[in-house]
């Protein structure tokens, strides 16, 4: 049984409960505080440049203040014809960005950044993941549109939920839809020695190697 080993204290700059739960899911333990930084201050960046300078700014925001842990800030947002889709504010926002993803790729930007000021260390990064819908009928889109699910999420949907329906393909990342690409965190935190992992043979417990 392989064990996930905290050898430092790690912190999620986000209140996100998706990205709560990728973490927890991967068996890493942290704090939750989330960041007050604005996202309006940096709309006027492209796509790429905007998530990561947005994760970044996250992640110093709460590192300034917890110098000793190691800080995880992202941000996400769905890009189709380099126009970015927002969480929507209203049923009409929600079925217009339905219509706009029905029967077509689309593409998920995460940036994310991890930061400790103690070690001086300073990593920020973009995921890119590809995602085609089917073609989506007006009583489908009507039906997910009335469930609560678009409106707290970028490009209106989940694909981990309600929203695995419309999701006909995906190349790259699962998790990076969701909101967090889960392996380039993990193995940027295993690298630097802030996790490590135990691996149980028959009761005798023995540290797995660095990569």
């Amino acid at each position: 049984m392989e064990m996930i080993i905290q050898n430092s204290s790690i912190i999620l700059a986000s209140k996100s409960p998706r990205r709560r739960r990728l973490l927890e899911s991967a068996g890493i333990k942290f704090t939750i505080i989330p960041s007050g930084v604005q996202e309006t201050d940096f709309l006027l960046l492209k796509p790429e440049n905007y998530v990561r300078t947005l994760a970044e700014a996250k992640a110093k925001d709460i590192a300034d203040k917890n110098p000793e842990s190691w800080i995880i800030g992202a941000d996400s947002i769905v890009l189709i014809n380099d126009t970015i889709l927002e969480k929507p504010e209203s049923i009409s926002d929600a079925r217009q960005m339905m219509q706009q993803l029905s029967g077509k790729p689309h593409i998920v930007l995460t940036g994310y950044s991890i930061i400790c000021k103690k070690s001086s260390y300073i990593f920020t990064d973009v995921v890119k993941t590809e995602v085609i819908f089917k073609k989506l009928t007006d009583e489908e889109i009507e039906w997910y549109i009335h469930t609560k699910e678009p409106y707290d999420k970028a490009g209106g949907y989940a694909i981990q939920s309600l929203g695995s329906f419309m999701v006909k393909s995906i190349n790259g990342s699962y998790s990076n839809v969701v909101g967090l690409p889960v392996c380039e965190v993990l193995d940027q935190l295993y690298r630097q020695q802030v996790i490590s992992r135990k691996i149980a043979f028959n009761g005798l417990k023995t540290k797995a190697g660095k990569n």
